[in-house]
């Protein structure tokens, strides 16, 4: 071979190796490139919306709360363990700090309970092999998440889970829909998806992500950007002791009749109750809930 082939031959392979030469929409360093957000997002917003076609989603349940509760039985396994360290090393400084916690999910996992018991009703109730409403979506991760999307998965129905990238590792729980379980980089997108289909809200106690979804909600159901729906927040003590509303009325932050935009509930009951009350016992018609 010629050495004027040899350059030729180097350079056409040079050619072919080079990223430039790659297909766009394999280039995954393109994709990955602060210049493709806009494509990102729309990925993002395409993918999930398929899955939910293909398996006739027709309107969701949305289910919040901490990813911090644990079940019944995991909080009592918890205790116990806490409890046989404090007998055989009582002078662990480390031991005070662990009991109070271990006795705190042993009291808010009934939370827990209601979640699981929850989603299991409304599954049973409204999803069937034409028409599929009131599917239960979490964001897919442990805590109330998992007991949410349990419930469906003990009733034999579908859930959905809306997962997220994080800085610490988050993989999805065992009992969402394979197939219905979706990964996102942007809260913005997640949350979009969330809402889509959305014919109400329950929401557990939790920290800043659970209020963060929360009042995205309120805000966009106080100025009209979606419709209403029940909006029904369970832990009546809890949500009065996190949030004064009270207050804020007085102060004027809100006006008294945002207050009526959700729900305070204890138990499984009520929380069906609402939802029934809002709908007349029938499932709602699919509509635009979000341009």
């Amino acid at each position: 071979m010629s050495t004027t082939n040899r350059v030729q031959e180097a350079q056409l392979e040079a050619i072919l190796a080079h990223p430039s030469y790659r297909l766009a929409h394999e280039d995954q360093e393109l994709l990955a490139d602060a210049d493709s957000r806009p494509i990102r997002l729309q990925l993002e917003l395409l993918k999930p919306e398929r899955y939910l076609r293909r398996h006739k989603i027709q309107s969701t349940v949305v289910v919040f709360g901490s990813a911090r509760v644990t079940s019944p039985q995991q909080a009592q396994a918890t205790l116990a363990e806490v409890q046989a360290r404090a007998s055989s090393n009582p002078n662990d400084d480390r031991l005070p700090a662990a009991m109070t916690r271990a006795r705190q999910q042993v009291r808010q996992s009934h939370y827990y309970e209601v979640a699981r018991r929850f989603a299991e009703i409304v599954s049973l109730r409204f999803q069937e092999e034409g028409r599929r409403d009131f599917v239960v979506v979490t964001g897919g991760g442990p805590g109330i998440m998992e007991a949410a999307n349990r419930g469906a998965f003990d009733a034999g129905a579908r859930s959905i889970g809306l997962n997220i990238t994080l800085q610490h590792e988050q993989a999805p729980n065992p009992f969402i829909t394979p197939g219905l379980c979706f990964q996102f980089r942007y809260f913005g997108l997640r949350k979009m998806h969330f809402l889509m289909r959305a014919k109400a809200l329950v929401v557990f106690p939790g920290g800043f992500g659970t209020m963060d979804e929360l009042f995205e909600v309120l805000t966009l159901v106080q100025t009209g950007k979606v419709s209403r729906v029940p909006i029904v927040l369970v832990g009546t003590d809890f949500w009065r002791k996190a949030i004064n509303f009270d207050f804020l009325i007085e102060e004027g932050y809100i006006g008294a009749q945002d207050v009526q935009l959700f729900t305070l509930v204890n138990t499984v009951e009520e929380i069906i109750a609402t939802l029934q009350k809002f709908y007349g016992g029938n499932p709602p018609a699919q509509d635009a809930n979000q341009d």
